[in-house]
């Protein structure tokens, strides 16, 4: 094992490797219960979610263990699942189709993973609007999350509205969000976990949650149900791009930073990212196969780094976690249909992916509108594709305007044709 992992050579050992595998673990395993919450919203069998979840973080994270050597877990990422719902639930589209541009999307991020095209497509894009995709995400599930549990409701008057804090699945929610967000500040780790924990409990005793028993025999997994003929019917190819993009976004900018808390850089370049950029491409193709939307690589391992997780052998603890928890499916599908439960995490998530919004250049202007209109656009539309969109058409348009466009990659306005011509001809609704 230690001749595998390279233990000695990164000053490690197997008892810290096994701690910090532990520690990654609690801090993401929320996601085996929100990911199927959201996607059975979208009228995905439950059972089906969480069986592709786990086998997508199973995959990605052993592909990453066992290839990369590095101790990044991987599983379906937040803001991309509320996306998914969405696009099922606006377009009128079944699961399947949008499974199929799923799964398109994952075979391109494979081959992009395989050349230069990908390290290409990152340089081309600027930051602000790389910050202003993510800010406008964190937004767009934290609003799913106050509309899941009620704290936000539909009014005529103003489109939104304060929701009824007297009823009782507002009133846990907002008491499980107070409780994780204070074992959060007070450095708890895995306190999203101990948070929902929490919750559930308070759920339990006020009558809100029944469940019958913990353990059952796993569910059997569903696979290749998706239909990757209706993505090119239905023109999905904007959506496609969306799933891609942001995916390559979220995982890229998640492992340098994993990377460089772990000193794993070495004059600015990652050893072995192209292992570990494919280890998210083959888990979200696995994972659409089986049902769930596109996997990344999970920020909360540096949790485990901080506990001393050095190698691929933190990323093996993960994956066997992860396996286990199949056997927990009673418990997992209650909790997972209580919104009390899993929207404060929507939430609070929410709020970390609004980091990159302090390194945007607000004082120039041609810089800071686009990524603004990303983030206005993402929750009142719904849409992460109509986002990133009206950011790619406006950021060319203005840089031309103040005589900067010989500074715009020409991918960015082809791009910018393409988004508009999408935006004109075959608009989502």
């Amino acid at each position: 094992m230690n001749k595998s992992f390279r233990l000695k050579q990164n000053n490690t050992n197997i008892r810290t490797e096994v701690m910090a595998g532990m520690t990654t673990f609690l801090t993401m395993v929320y996601i085996v219960v929100v990911n199927p919450a959201i996607l059975s919203s979208a009228g995905v069998p439950f059972e089906q979610v969480f069986m592709a979840t786990v086998i997508s973080a199973v995959v990605g994270t052993l592909y990453m263990a066992l290839l990369a050597n590095y101790p990044i877990a991987i599983a379906p990422g937040m803001g991309l699942n509320a996306y998914f719902a969405s696009v099922v639930a606006t377009q009128g589209l079944s699961y399947q189709v949008v499974f199929g541009a799923v799964f398109l999307a994952g075979i391109i991020f494979i081959l992009l993973s395989l050349t230069k095209l990908r390290e290409t497509l990152i340089v081309a894009i600027p930051a602000s609007l790389k910050y202003g995709i993510t800010s406008g995400i964190g937004l767009f599930i934290a609003f799913v999350g106050l509309r899941n549990s009620g704290i936000v409701v539909p009014n005529e008057a103003t489109i939104v509205g304060l929701g009824d804090l007297h009823h009782p699945m507002t009133l846990l929610t907002i008491a499980g969000l107070f409780i994780t967000l204070i074992l959060f500040v007070l450095k708890v780790k895995g306190a999203l976990f101990f948070g929902m924990l929490a919750t559930g409990i308070i759920a339990f005793f006020t009558g809100q949650l029944d469940f019958n028993g913990f353990i059952s025999a796993p569910p059997s997994p569903v696979f290749f149900d998706m239909d990757i003929g209706g993505v090119i019917s239905n023109g999905l190819y904007t959506v496609v791009f969306a799933f891609l993009l942001v995916t390559i976004f979220d995982t890229t900018g998640t492992m340098i930073g994993v990377a460089e808390q772990a000193g794993f850089m070495k004059n600015g370049n990652m050893p072995r990212a192209k292992q570990a950029l494919l280890a998210d491409a083959t888990a979200t193709t696995v994972g659409s196969m089986f049902g769930t939307s596109p996997s990344t690589a999970y920020i909360e391992s540096t949790s485990g780094v901080a506990a001393g997780g050095r190698t691929g052998l933190t990323s093996v603890i993960v994956a066997g976690l992860f396996a286990l928890s199949i056997f927990f499916t009673p418990i997992i599908e209650v909790i997972a249909n209580i919104p009390a439960i899993t929207a404060p995490i929507l939430i609070i998530v929410g709020c970390f992916m609004m980091e990159g919004l302090a390194k945007i250049d607000w004082q120039t202007f041609d810089e800071a509108f686009p990524a603004f209109a990303i983030i206005l656009t993402m929750p009142f539309t719904s849409s992460i594709a109509t986002g990133i969109a009206i950011g790619f058409i406006t950021y060319p348009i203005l840089k031309i305007a103040v005589g900067k466009g010989k500074n715009v990659h020409w991918i960015l306005y082809v791009f910018a044709v393409i988004f508009l011509l999408q935006m004109i001809y075959f608009p989502a609704h």
